[in-house]
């Protein structure tokens, strides 16, 4: 494999530069969305559909706390990018070490709450009835392996920054494997049932972990740390906290909405419209790799060349990042419209679930042409170290119109109410980011790039 420099983020051509950072992303997305899919489909079919549903009551709660990591992970890389991009090596290397340090502290501190809290937090976030015992299970389990999976996110973040995409695709790749066999083993094999799926799940964030910690001993990384690098160093820490807290905000969010969806959905239609949501949540995940692949290729090349005051390239990359991704997702759309009714018979033969999902499906994905604007915009802010605005869009979609939305729709449509807040929220929040976009292009982004 030829070495990549991160400075080829500031001379490549953006179409190609973007197309080299985004196609492992994409991978590496579409790889763990399989792993998260297919993982689905065999609990499914093999312990039923009470078990997809007690899984996702339990993500909201472990994929916050593993948050804790990806916020560190992105705030603290948007600030090694534009260190790199300004030849400030020291920063670079002084926030990596601050990351490390503030993952283990903040992850083993929410953990320890968390197992203890577990039989008032399951019901919490929607694990009543036919749903608690195979939550408890699965929620105790992989809930010990959390702080290897915040490691994780953390360091693939950090590997991206480096612009090394191609490291972070196999980050993403090993785990997704290692899991899908570790569940055939424990589930299928040795018929371990929540127990083998929550093992195959933790298993495989210590194969993540173990790879990461040998790309940064090796030879591939330009980011050798020493002790030293690892005290706190309190100016870093407030910059990683500032933009790192955008990330955390939307996975508290995520947390959140899964709380009230789960909640509201159970008391509307019981387990079978938990279900439904889970099925569909998977699709959310897995369907739209590609525009998430299109805005983690973006982060590094706009932080970059906004470091090295290279304002074109950073114009030119929002405007084709904007293009790829609404190209893309219009490709999606037109694919979910068409066969939902097939992707819901992937999960379960269950009668009920199969006529409710479908049309579900399709509400929730109708907005679709148009989530790679929202995506990218939210993440340019984050890129280049404006938090605020970051924070603002980020939390558009969901923490400003969707959880109302949910609230109020229902009153006059029933669980349909429920299914049309997706496409409402998704064009009210891209409408607002194009405004800001455009300002922000418009005011700062001047023709000053240092060619």
């Amino acid at each position: 494999m030829a070495k990549v420099s991160s400075k080829d983020l500031g001379n490549q051509p953006i179409g190609k530069l973007l197309i080299k950072q985004a196609v492992p992303a994409s991978i590496g997305i579409l790889v763990m969305s399989l792993n998260i899919l297919i993982d689905t489909i065999f609990v499914g079919n093999w312990i039923g559909p009470n078990a997809i549903a007690a899984i996702n009551v339990v993500l909201p709660v472990s994929f916050f706390i593993a948050a804790l990591g990806m916020a560190i992970g992105i705030g603290g890389s948007s600030i090694i990018s534009r260190a790199l991009g300004a030849n400030n090596r020291e920063k670079a290397l002084t926030t990596f070490g601050n990351q490390i340090t503030l993952t283990l502290l903040f992850t083993i501190s929410f953990v320890v709450p968390g197992l203890y809290f577990v039989d008032s937090i399951i019901p919490a976030f929607g694990g009543k009835g036919a749903i608690f015992d195979p939550a408890k299970i699965y929620y105790v389990i992989v809930l010990y392996g959390v702080p290897f999976l915040a490691l994780c996110m953390m360091g693939n973040t950090v590997i991206r920054a480096e612009g090394k995409p191609k490291f972070a695709m196999y980050a993403m790749m090993i785990p997704s494997v290692g899991n899908l066999v570790l569940d055939y083993v424990f589930i299928k094999v040795l018929g371990y049932g929540m127990h083998g799926a929550a093992w195959a799940t933790t298993g495989s964030y210590m194969l993540c972990l173990g790879f990461i910690i040998w790309y940064f001993l090796s030879n591939n990384s330009e980011l050798k740390i020493t002790e030293c690098f690892y005290k706190l160093n309190i100016p870093i820490i407030k910059e990683i906290g500032g933009l790192g807290f955008v990330t955390l905000a939307r996975q508290a969010i995520v947390s959140v909405t899964y709380l009230f969806m789960n909640n509201i959905l159970f008391d509307l239609g019981g387990e079978t419209s938990v279900t439904a949501y889970a099925i569909v949540g998977r699709m959310l995940m897995f369907a739209l790799f590609p525009v998430y692949g299109i805005t983690q290729g973006f982060l590094p090349i706009a932080g970059f060349n906004y470091g090295a005051e290279q304002y074109k390239r950073v114009r030119d990359s929002i405007l084709t990042a904007i293009k790829y991704g609404v190209i893309l997702a219009a490709i999606i759309f037109v694919f979910l419209m068409l066969f939902p009714d097939a992707i819901t018979k992937l999960f379960t033969q269950d009668v009920e679930v199969l006529k409710e999902t479908p049309p579900a499906m399709r509400w929730v994905f109708a907005a679709t042409p148009i989530i790679g604007i929202q995506l990218i915009g939210a993440a340019y802010f984050q890129a280049i170290g404006k938090a605020t605005p970051a924070l603002l869009l980020t939390l558009l979609r969901q923490g400003l119109f969707f959880i109302p939305l949910i609230f109020i729709l229902p009153n006059f449509y029933g669980e349909l109410g429920v299914w049309m807040s997706f496409p409402i929220s998704d064009v009210l929040a891209t409408l607002v980011t194009v405004y800001f976009l455009h300002r922000e292009v418009k005011l700062n982004l001047l023709p000053k790039e240092v060619e």
